[in-house]
């Protein structure tokens, strides 16, 4: 049996997911036995109960009042505290279209405020990747666009504002995750830029970041060739790279349990490599990605702890080297206590969104004045993003009958039509996310609009390469403020 000590002195380092609306058993006893902390998912938030979340909150940290209480809370689609209804935030590539850093200093306030309200100290947020690669699966619309210096100023400012808070705000993905063409949920990414091309394109938004302060920086599971055959995260050489930019804060992992770790080293080897590589949290990520049964939210923690016990007893890892993570988490958690400076929301986030909405549909097409049919070709699920609201057609059915339906295989689309026996007077919009010449979304949209010219396709994704020749709204992400002000341009109130 491990001595308590130093079970405590590990446990100073972990900050796990979980399963369930109230605190379980095994997470509080971890807590009282020195845990870090926990992360917020989508599923932690009963969305119809308000005191909810500020009370399982306050049982944490009454297990634990020096806890961190983290949230993966970007805005836009990656939302776990308005999941259920949409974010009142829009993404960051209307921010960033928007291109007001006033504005996203305002986005990142109303995001460190509503953790602040939910009892949460730390916002993982913004993301500082510059998306060079148009088909770049996982980042996209969550990075402020593909110009560095834009998204250097935007991430400032949104880590200023969320900071303005007093929540933490953590910058993600270091060194960079916005040119690979593979999720690291699902797979390793590599990098194929040389460290002069990442200290160019991709390291200033981090710097811009440290600069103003940010209190952590979360690290990416990819592979520079340059840096050596083990990802960032598990990289003491990317770990030194973030720190020579002047960085004195929290460097945490993204989450352990994604494929890219998961399935190579082991979440357990992983978090080992992770704190020889300089890491000073180690995010155990979201459980529900793998299994919602009883007990899979302990195992993966377990997994981690173990992991870093047996290095610890084994001389693999100094308990200074614990010890020196453990101080700094504690001077963040300090920092987190001090008052924020006085602030009054003052956006109307429906009036900024639409501004950020954009394509010739609205002006040759831009009024609905029948029942609205929606057709979702949206392929696949984002896992960064999770389950989401559909806030398109929520906001439509204030205003029109809306009828919205699935369509994610070409073939389908004769027969889907046939189906709905559209009438005159009917709307017909297309939903997308990912509109690459050659991929399912584009083929389906397409012919789509061969037998149905009057169909507007809504773009919620990256603007495509190559323009399609059917009528386009680009919405630049979705949000409960996108549905919101497309529902306004769309339907004439009468």
């Amino acid at each position: 049996m491990s001595d308590p000590g130093l079970v405590r002195l590990v446990n100073a380092l972990v900050l796990p997911g979980f399963h369930g609306t109230t605190l379980p058993g095994w997470l509080d006893t971890a807590l009282t036995n020195g845990l870090a902390g926990i992360v917020y998912f989508a599923p932690n938030v009963d969305a119809d109960d308000p005191h909810q979340l500020p009370a399982l909150s306050a049982s944490i940290r009454a297990a634990n009042p020096d806890a961190v209480i983290a949230v993966d809370e970007e805005g836009g689609s990656v939302s776990r505290l308005e999941a259920a209804a949409g974010s009142t935030v829009p993404s960051a590539l209307a921010l960033g279209t928007l291109d007001d850093v006033g504005i996203t200093r305002e986005a990142g306030r109303t995001l460190g405020e509503l953790a602040r309200k939910a009892g949460i100290n730390m916002a993982l947020a913004p993301v500082a990747d510059v998306n060079t690669n148009p088909l770049n699966p996982v980042i996209g619309v969550r990075s402020f666009g593909s110009d560095t210096p834009l998204v250097s100023r935007h991430v400032q400012a949104m880590a200023e504002g969320i900071q303005s808070r007093r929540v933490g705000a953590c910058a993600k993905h270091f060194p960079g995750h916005g040119d690979t063409s593979t999720d690291s949920h699902l797979d390793l990414p590599r990098l194929s830029r040389s460290l002069e091309e990442v200290a160019e394109h991709h390291l200033p938004p981090f710097q811009a970041a440290v600069d103003s302060g940010v209190q952590a920086v979360m690290s990416a599971h990819i592979v520079i060739d340059e840096l050596g055959r083990q990802p960032a995260t598990l990289n003491p050489d990317a770990g030194a790279l973030l720190r020579e930019l002047g960085f004195e804060g929290l460097l945490i992992t993204d989450a352990l349990d994604m494929a890219a770790i998961r399935a190579t080293v082991g979440s357990g080897p992983g978090a080992v490599m992770a704190v020889q590589a300089g890491a000073d949290v180690l995010c155990v990520g979201n459980p529900a990605n793998h299994s919602t049964a009883p007990g899979s939210d302990e195992s993966e923690y377990l997994q981690v702890r173990d992991a870093l016990l047996q290095a610890v007893e084994a001389g693999d890892i100094p308990p200074a080297r614990l010890e020196a993570s453990a101080e700094r988490i504690g001077r963040f958690v300090e920092w987190t206590r001090q008052e924020p400076e006085p602030w009054a929301p003052a956006v109307d986030w429906v009036e900024v969104t639409g501004r950020t909405i954009q394509g010739r549909a609205i002006r040759g097409r831009g009024t609905v004045t029948g029942p609205v049919c929606i057709l979702d070709i949206r392929t696949g699920r984002n896992v960064a993003a999770g389950k989401t609201a559909d806030v398109v057609s929520t906001a439509l059915a204030q205003k029109v009958a809306v009828t919205a339906r699935p369509v994610t295989d070409p073939a389908a689309v004769e027969s889907t039509i046939a189906e709905l026996e559209l009438g005159a007077e009917d709307s017909v919009l297309v939903l997308a996310d990912n509109l690459e010449p050659g991929g399912t979304q584009f083929a389906t949209a397409d012919r789509i609009h061969a037998k149905l010219p009057q169909s507007i396709c809504i773009n919620a994704g990256m603007v495509p390469s190559t323009q399609p020749r059917w009528p386009m709204i680009h919405t630049c992400g979705l949000s409960r403020s996108t549905g919101e002000a497309l529902a306004r341009r769309l339907v004439q109130d009468r």
